[in-house]
Protein backbone atom coordinates (compact mmCIF):
# COMPACT_ATOMS: atom_id res chain seq x y z
CA UNK A 1 0.00 0.00 0.00
CA UNK A 2 1.21 3.50 -0.76
CA UNK A 3 0.21 4.60 2.77
CA UNK A 4 1.53 2.17 5.37
CA UNK A 5 0.25 3.90 8.48
CA UNK A 6 -2.26 6.44 9.70
CA UNK A 7 0.50 9.05 9.93
CA UNK A 8 1.54 8.38 6.33
CA UNK A 9 -2.00 9.10 5.23
CA UNK A 10 -2.67 12.12 7.42
CA UNK A 11 0.63 13.77 6.49
CA UNK A 12 0.47 12.98 2.76
CA UNK A 13 0.38 16.14 0.61
CA UNK A 14 -1.31 14.11 -2.13
CA UNK A 15 -4.01 11.66 -1.11
CA UNK A 16 -5.04 9.05 -3.67
CA UNK A 17 -8.00 6.75 -3.07
CA UNK A 18 -9.76 4.03 -5.03
CA UNK A 19 -13.22 2.90 -3.92
CA UNK A 20 -14.53 -0.54 -4.77
CA UNK A 21 -17.57 -2.61 -3.79
CA UNK A 22 -21.13 -3.24 -4.90
CA UNK A 23 -23.14 -0.39 -6.33
CA UNK A 24 -25.37 1.33 -3.80
CA UNK A 25 -23.00 1.18 -0.83
CA UNK A 26 -21.58 4.70 -0.88
CA UNK A 27 -18.82 4.96 -3.51
CA UNK A 28 -20.49 7.81 -5.36
CA UNK A 29 -21.69 9.45 -2.12
CA UNK A 30 -18.14 9.69 -0.77
CA UNK A 31 -16.73 10.69 -4.16
CA UNK A 32 -19.22 13.55 -4.50
CA UNK A 33 -18.67 14.66 -0.91
CA UNK A 34 -14.90 14.86 -1.38
CA UNK A 35 -15.15 16.45 -4.82
CA UNK A 36 -17.40 19.17 -3.41
CA UNK A 37 -14.64 20.10 -0.92
CA UNK A 38 -12.79 21.62 -3.89
CA UNK A 39 -9.41 19.88 -3.91
CA UNK A 40 -10.31 16.31 -4.91
CA UNK A 41 -10.44 15.14 -8.52
CA UNK A 42 -13.17 12.56 -9.14
CA UNK A 43 -12.29 9.94 -11.77
CA UNK A 44 -15.36 7.81 -12.54
CA UNK A 45 -14.51 4.50 -14.20
CA UNK A 46 -18.08 4.04 -15.45
CA UNK A 47 -18.09 7.52 -16.97
CA UNK A 48 -14.76 6.86 -18.69
CA UNK A 49 -16.11 3.57 -20.05
CA UNK A 50 -19.19 5.24 -21.47
CA UNK A 51 -17.48 8.26 -23.00
CA UNK A 52 -14.09 6.94 -24.14
CA UNK A 53 -14.32 3.21 -24.68
CA UNK A 54 -17.96 2.37 -25.39
CA UNK A 55 -19.36 5.66 -26.66
CA UNK A 56 -19.16 4.58 -30.28
CA UNK A 57 -20.80 1.22 -29.58
CA UNK A 58 -23.64 2.96 -27.76
CA UNK A 59 -24.19 5.60 -30.46
CA UNK A 60 -24.01 3.07 -33.29
CA UNK A 61 -26.55 0.85 -31.57
CA UNK A 62 -28.95 3.79 -31.27
CA UNK A 63 -28.36 4.66 -34.94
CA UNK A 64 -29.01 1.03 -35.92
CA UNK A 65 -32.42 1.21 -34.27
CA UNK A 66 -33.14 4.61 -35.83
CA UNK A 67 -32.25 3.28 -39.30
CA UNK A 68 -35.23 0.92 -39.03
CA UNK A 69 -37.54 3.97 -39.16
CA UNK A 70 -37.74 5.34 -42.73
CA UNK A 71 -38.18 8.95 -41.60
CA UNK A 72 -35.13 8.85 -39.31
CA UNK A 73 -33.11 6.82 -41.84
CA UNK A 74 -33.47 9.57 -44.46
CA UNK A 75 -32.37 12.21 -41.96
CA UNK A 76 -29.37 10.15 -40.83
CA UNK A 77 -28.28 9.35 -44.39
CA UNK A 78 -28.24 13.07 -45.25
CA UNK A 79 -26.48 14.06 -42.00
CA UNK A 80 -29.55 16.09 -41.06
CA UNK A 81 -29.64 14.78 -37.48
CA UNK A 82 -27.12 13.47 -34.98
CA UNK A 83 -27.57 10.69 -32.46
CA UNK A 84 -25.32 10.49 -29.42
CA UNK A 85 -25.61 9.42 -25.81
CA UNK A 86 -25.87 11.96 -23.02
CA UNK A 87 -23.75 10.29 -20.35
CA UNK A 88 -23.05 12.16 -17.12
CA UNK A 89 -21.70 11.13 -13.71
CA UNK A 90 -25.31 10.95 -12.52
CA UNK A 91 -26.75 9.31 -15.65
CA UNK A 92 -24.96 6.20 -16.89
CA UNK A 93 -28.11 4.65 -18.33
CA UNK A 94 -26.76 4.58 -21.91
CA UNK A 95 -24.09 2.06 -20.83
CA UNK A 96 -26.64 -0.13 -19.05
CA UNK A 97 -29.05 0.07 -21.97
CA UNK A 98 -26.35 -1.06 -24.37
CA UNK A 99 -25.28 -3.97 -22.15
CA UNK A 100 -28.89 -5.12 -22.07
CA UNK A 101 -30.31 -8.37 -20.73
CA UNK A 102 -30.41 -11.81 -22.37
CA UNK A 103 -33.62 -13.51 -23.39
CA UNK A 104 -36.87 -12.98 -25.26
CA UNK A 105 -36.38 -10.24 -27.87
CA UNK A 106 -40.07 -9.31 -27.73
CA UNK A 107 -39.60 -8.48 -24.03
CA UNK A 108 -36.56 -6.31 -24.69
CA UNK A 109 -33.95 -9.06 -24.41
CA UNK A 110 -30.89 -9.80 -26.51
CA UNK A 111 -29.90 -13.10 -28.13
CA UNK A 112 -27.47 -14.73 -25.73
CA UNK A 113 -24.53 -14.66 -28.15
CA UNK A 114 -24.99 -10.92 -28.71
CA UNK A 115 -25.32 -10.38 -24.96
CA UNK A 116 -22.05 -12.23 -24.36
CA UNK A 117 -20.35 -10.18 -27.09
CA UNK A 118 -21.36 -6.94 -25.39
CA UNK A 119 -20.23 -8.30 -22.03
CA UNK A 120 -16.81 -8.88 -23.58
CA UNK A 121 -16.73 -5.33 -24.91
CA UNK A 122 -17.53 -4.00 -21.45
CA UNK A 123 -14.81 -6.12 -19.82
CA UNK A 124 -12.19 -4.76 -22.22
CA UNK A 125 -13.47 -1.21 -21.71
CA UNK A 126 -13.37 -1.46 -17.91
CA UNK A 127 -9.86 -2.88 -17.87
CA UNK A 128 -8.66 -0.06 -20.13
CA UNK A 129 -10.41 2.55 -17.98
CA UNK A 130 -8.80 1.14 -14.84
CA UNK A 131 -5.38 1.15 -16.49
CA UNK A 132 -5.92 4.85 -17.31
CA UNK A 133 -5.82 5.71 -13.59
CA UNK A 134 -2.17 6.90 -13.46
CA UNK A 135 -2.78 9.09 -16.50
CA UNK A 136 -5.70 10.79 -14.77
CA UNK A 137 -3.76 11.20 -11.53
CA UNK A 138 -1.09 13.09 -13.45
CA UNK A 139 -3.65 14.99 -15.53
CA UNK A 140 -5.66 16.04 -12.48
CA UNK A 141 -2.64 17.70 -10.91
CA UNK A 142 -0.82 19.00 -13.99
CA UNK A 143 -3.85 20.37 -15.80
CA UNK A 144 -6.27 21.31 -13.02
CA UNK A 145 -4.08 21.59 -9.93
CA UNK A 146 -5.96 19.04 -7.83
CA UNK A 147 -3.70 17.62 -5.09
CA UNK A 148 -6.03 14.73 -4.15
CA UNK A 149 -7.55 12.01 -6.31
CA UNK A 150 -10.52 9.62 -6.12
CA UNK A 151 -10.96 6.66 -8.44
CA UNK A 152 -14.63 5.62 -8.26
CA UNK A 153 -14.86 2.10 -9.71
CA UNK A 154 -17.79 0.01 -10.88
CA UNK A 155 -19.06 -3.02 -9.01
CA UNK A 156 -17.56 -5.40 -11.59
CA UNK A 157 -13.88 -4.56 -10.94
CA UNK A 158 -13.51 -7.79 -8.95
CA UNK A 159 -14.56 -9.85 -11.99
CA UNK A 160 -11.44 -9.00 -14.00
CA UNK A 161 -8.69 -9.42 -11.40
CA UNK A 162 -7.17 -12.25 -9.37
CA UNK A 163 -6.81 -10.77 -5.88
CA UNK A 164 -4.72 -13.73 -4.69
CA UNK A 165 -2.06 -13.14 -7.36
CA UNK A 166 0.60 -10.73 -6.04
CA UNK A 167 1.61 -9.99 -9.63
CA UNK A 168 -1.86 -9.26 -10.98
CA UNK A 169 -1.11 -6.39 -13.38
CA UNK A 170 -4.31 -4.42 -12.75
CA UNK A 171 -4.22 -4.59 -8.96
CA UNK A 172 -0.46 -4.05 -8.84
CA UNK A 173 -0.77 -0.88 -10.90
CA UNK A 174 -3.73 0.40 -8.87
CA UNK A 175 -2.07 -0.33 -5.51
CA UNK A 176 1.11 1.44 -6.66
CA UNK A 177 -0.89 4.59 -7.34
CA UNK A 178 -3.84 4.59 -4.93
CA UNK A 179 -5.05 3.22 -1.62
CA UNK A 180 -7.70 0.60 -2.41
CA UNK A 181 -10.71 0.95 -0.11
CA UNK A 182 -13.48 -1.64 0.07
CA UNK A 183 -16.87 -0.27 1.10
CA UNK A 184 -18.30 -3.32 2.82
CA UNK A 185 -22.01 -3.74 3.44
CA UNK A 186 -23.70 -5.76 6.15
CA UNK A 187 -26.20 -8.58 5.60
CA UNK A 188 -28.97 -6.01 6.01
CA UNK A 189 -27.43 -3.89 3.25
CA UNK A 190 -27.20 -6.94 1.00
CA UNK A 191 -30.86 -7.73 1.56
CA UNK A 192 -31.76 -4.11 0.81
CA UNK A 193 -29.74 -4.19 -2.43
CA UNK A 194 -31.59 -7.35 -3.47
CA UNK A 195 -34.97 -5.76 -2.68
CA UNK A 196 -34.02 -2.61 -4.59
CA UNK A 197 -32.80 -4.61 -7.57
CA UNK A 198 -35.95 -6.75 -7.59
CA UNK A 199 -38.07 -3.62 -7.99
CA UNK A 200 -35.94 -2.19 -10.81
CA UNK A 201 -33.59 -4.81 -12.33
CA UNK A 202 -30.66 -3.25 -14.18
CA UNK A 203 -28.06 -4.75 -16.52
CA UNK A 204 -24.80 -5.89 -14.95
CA UNK A 205 -21.46 -7.19 -16.15
CA UNK A 206 -20.35 -10.67 -15.14
CA UNK A 207 -17.25 -12.83 -15.30
CA UNK A 208 -17.63 -15.04 -18.39
CA UNK A 209 -17.45 -18.36 -16.53
CA UNK A 210 -20.00 -17.22 -13.92
CA UNK A 211 -22.40 -15.93 -16.57
CA UNK A 212 -22.20 -19.11 -18.62
CA UNK A 213 -22.86 -21.22 -15.52
CA UNK A 214 -25.91 -19.29 -14.29
CA UNK A 215 -27.39 -19.02 -17.80
CA UNK A 216 -27.23 -22.75 -18.36
CA UNK A 217 -28.50 -23.46 -14.84
CA UNK A 218 -31.47 -21.15 -15.46
CA UNK A 219 -32.37 -22.82 -18.76
CA UNK A 220 -32.11 -26.27 -17.17
CA UNK A 221 -33.94 -25.38 -13.94
CA UNK A 222 -36.92 -23.77 -15.66
CA UNK A 223 -36.86 -26.02 -18.74
CA UNK A 224 -36.70 -23.09 -21.14
CA UNK A 225 -35.22 -22.33 -24.50
CA UNK A 226 -33.18 -19.15 -24.88
CA UNK A 227 -35.96 -17.28 -26.68
CA UNK A 228 -38.43 -18.06 -23.86
CA UNK A 229 -36.41 -16.41 -21.09
CA UNK A 230 -37.90 -13.28 -19.54
CA UNK A 231 -34.87 -10.92 -19.40
CA UNK A 232 -35.88 -9.23 -16.14
CA UNK A 233 -36.66 -12.52 -14.42
CA UNK A 234 -33.28 -13.94 -15.38
CA UNK A 235 -31.25 -11.04 -14.02
CA UNK A 236 -33.39 -10.94 -10.86
CA UNK A 237 -32.66 -14.64 -10.34
CA UNK A 238 -28.97 -14.02 -11.00
CA UNK A 239 -28.47 -10.94 -8.82
CA UNK A 240 -28.24 -12.57 -5.39
CA UNK A 241 -25.86 -15.16 -6.82
CA UNK A 242 -23.75 -12.38 -8.29
CA UNK A 243 -23.52 -10.71 -4.88
CA UNK A 244 -22.42 -13.99 -3.29
CA UNK A 245 -19.92 -14.55 -6.11
CA UNK A 246 -18.36 -11.10 -5.69
CA UNK A 247 -18.22 -10.91 -1.90
CA UNK A 248 -15.16 -13.18 -1.37
CA UNK A 249 -13.40 -11.51 -4.28
CA UNK A 250 -13.90 -8.06 -2.72
CA UNK A 251 -12.75 -9.43 0.62
CA UNK A 252 -9.54 -10.81 -0.91
CA UNK A 253 -8.89 -7.50 -2.66
CA UNK A 254 -9.17 -5.65 0.65
CA UNK A 255 -7.12 -8.23 2.56
CA UNK A 256 -4.26 -8.39 0.07
CA UNK A 257 -4.30 -4.95 -1.51
CA UNK A 258 -6.05 -2.37 0.67
CA UNK A 259 -8.31 -1.54 3.60
CA UNK A 260 -11.97 -1.91 4.54
CA UNK A 261 -14.60 0.64 5.55
CA UNK A 262 -17.90 -0.58 6.96
CA UNK A 263 -21.18 1.00 5.96
CA UNK A 264 -22.01 2.25 9.45
CA UNK A 265 -18.65 4.07 9.42
CA UNK A 266 -19.24 5.57 5.97
CA UNK A 267 -22.63 6.88 7.11
CA UNK A 268 -20.87 9.05 9.71
CA UNK A 269 -18.70 10.87 7.15
CA UNK A 270 -19.91 14.44 6.64
CA UNK A 271 -16.68 16.19 5.59
CA UNK A 272 -13.23 15.61 4.13
CA UNK A 273 -11.79 15.81 7.63
CA UNK A 274 -14.13 13.03 8.79
CA UNK A 275 -13.01 10.97 5.83
CA UNK A 276 -9.30 11.49 6.57
CA UNK A 277 -9.81 10.30 10.15
CA UNK A 278 -11.77 7.25 8.97
CA UNK A 279 -9.06 6.21 6.50
CA UNK A 280 -6.42 6.67 9.21
CA UNK A 281 -8.45 4.37 11.47
CA UNK A 282 -8.80 1.79 8.69
CA UNK A 283 -5.05 1.82 8.10
CA UNK A 284 -4.40 1.31 11.81
CA UNK A 285 -6.87 -1.56 11.77
CA UNK A 286 -5.12 -3.21 8.84
CA UNK A 287 -1.69 -2.87 10.46
CA UNK A 288 -2.86 -3.94 13.92
CA UNK A 289 -5.89 -6.21 13.43
CA UNK A 290 -7.83 -7.12 16.55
Amino acid sequence: MIYRSADDWLNAPQKRILFFGMSGLGKTYLSNLLRDQGDWFHYSIDYRIGTRYMGEYIADNAKREAMKVPFLRDLLMTDSIQIRSNITFENLNPVSAYLGKPGNVDKGGLPYDEYVRRQGQFRQAEVKALMDTPYFIERAEALYGYPHFICDTGGSICEWVDPEDPDNPILKMLANNTLLVWLKGSEDHTEELIRRFDKAPKPMSYQAAFLDRVWNEYLHLFQMREEQVDPDEFIRWTYAQALAHRQPRYEAMARNWGVTLHMDEVAQVKSADDFDKLIAMALERSVNPA
